[in-house]
C-alpha cells in the first residue's frame, strides 16, 4: 500500500547544481528509480538534477562498513533515478545541510559516500545564495584524480576532440574547446569513444581558458543531462588543465591551484604536493517543506 504520510524534504544547490535532499537517518525510505526521477521532475515534482538521501551509515547496506569512519552516508541519485558514486556539489550541499540540521557541530567531518569516505570542513554558513565562493563555503577532499588509459574521443554533431580520461570516483571525458559554444545544446549525451573505456557511461565537460590558472566550463552530466554545474567535473578539467600546462604535483612536488567558472557560479580547486584534490565553493539550502507521499510512490 502507497503510503500517505507526508516525508519531509529540502531544496539546495551548490553553484546551482540543485538537489533534493531527503533527511532518512534511519534509512526506512524505499527510493525506485522512478520515485527519484518524479521527485527530480521539473514540472512534476520538486526539481532537481539529483537527489541527496541523508542516511546515517550503519543504517544503509552499502555503508555499514564505512560508519566507524563515518556517521552520514551520501546516498547520492542522479535525476533520472540511477544511483552515482560521487558528486561534489551535492557532497558540499549535504555537509552544510548536516551542520544547518545540528546533526554534526561545524568544522571537520567525514562523509561515506560510494566512492568512499570524504572529508569535509564545514561552517554554519554554507557561501552566499548568488553562488560564489564566499566566506563560510565549504571546503571538500576529493581525492586522488585517476587518468584512465587509453585514448577517448568526444563527438558533437561533426565535430571531434581528443579527451582526458579522468575518474574522480565518477567518470569523466575533458576536451579543450576554442568557446563553450562548441559544446552544441547538450540536449543530448556527446558521443564517446570508444564505448568500452565508460561502459557505464560518463560525464562530458567541454573546457575554455579564461587567463592564468583559470578556466571556464560547461558540463553533460550522465543521468541528468546539462547542468549549471558538477564539482567533480570542475575538479576534472581542473586537472586536465593543469596537466595541458605541464602541471603534475606528483613529478613536481608543488600544488596547483585554479578558479573554475560554470554557469551557475565560481569554484576553487586545487591540487595539492601529495595529490589530493581539494574544492572550494558555496552551498545553499533555498526551501524546505513536506512531499505528498502519496504521488510519489514511496
Amino acid at each position: 500500500m502507497v503510503s500517505t504520510h507526508p516525508v519531509a524534504f529540502l531544496k539546495g544547490h551548490g553553484t546551482e547544481n540543485d538537489f533534493v535532499i531527503l533527511p532518512d537517518p534511519a534509512g526506512e525510505l524505499r527510493l525506485s528509480t522512478e520515485t527519484v526521477a518524479r521527485l527530480c521532475d521539473r514540472r512534476a515534482g520538486v526539481g532537481g538534477d539529483g537527489l541527496l538521501r541523508v542516511v546515517r551509515s550503519a543504517a544503509h547496506p552499502e555503508a555499514r562498513e564505512m560508519a566507524s569512519e563515518a556517521e552520514w552516508f551520501m546516498d547520492y541519485r542522479n535525476g533520472d533515478g540511477s544511483l552515482a558514486e560521487m558528486c561534489g556539489n551535492g557532497l558540499r550541499v549535504f555537509a552544510y545541510h548536516l551542520v544547518r540540521s545540528g546533526l554534526v557541530p561545524a568544522g571537520d567531518l567525514a562523509v561515506a559516500t560510494r566512492a568512499g569516505v570524504r572529508h569535509v570542513r564545514a561552517s554554519a554558513s554554507g557561501g552566499d545564495a548568488a553562488g560564489r565562493a564566499a566566506d563560510g563555503a565549504v571546503t571538500v577532499d576529493m581525492g586522488r584524480a585517476k587518468q584512465l588509459d587509453g585514448a577517448v574521443t568526444v563527438t558533437v554533431g561533426d565535430r571531434s576532440w581528443p579527451a582526458y580520461a579522468l575518474d574522480l570516483g565518477n567518470p569523466h571525458a575533458v576536451v579543450f574547446v576554442d568557446e563553450l559554444a562548441d559544446a552544441g545544446a547538450l540536449r543530448t549525451a556527446p558521443a564517446v569513444a570508444p564505448v568500452t573505456t565508460f561502459p557505464d557511461g560518463v560525464n562530458v565537460e567541454f573546457v575554455v581558458r579564461r587567463g592564468e590558472r583559470h578556466i571556464a566550463l560547461r558540463v553533460h552530466e550522465r543521468g541528468a543531462g546539462e547542468t549549471r554545474s558538477c564539482g567533480t567535473g570542475a575538479c576534472a578539467a581542473m586537472v586536465a588543465a593543469a596537466r595541458r600546462d605541464g602541471a603534475d604535483p606528483a613529478l613536481d612536488g608543488s600544488g596547483v591551484t585554479y578558479t573554475v567558472d560554470v554557469p551557475g557560479g565560481r569554484l576553487v580547486i586545487a591540487e595539492e604536493a601529495d595529490g589530493r584534490i581539494v574544492m572550494t565553493g558555496p552551498a545553499v539550502i533555498v526551501a524546505e517543506g513536506s512531499l505528498n507521499a502519496g504521488q510519489f510512490g514511496f
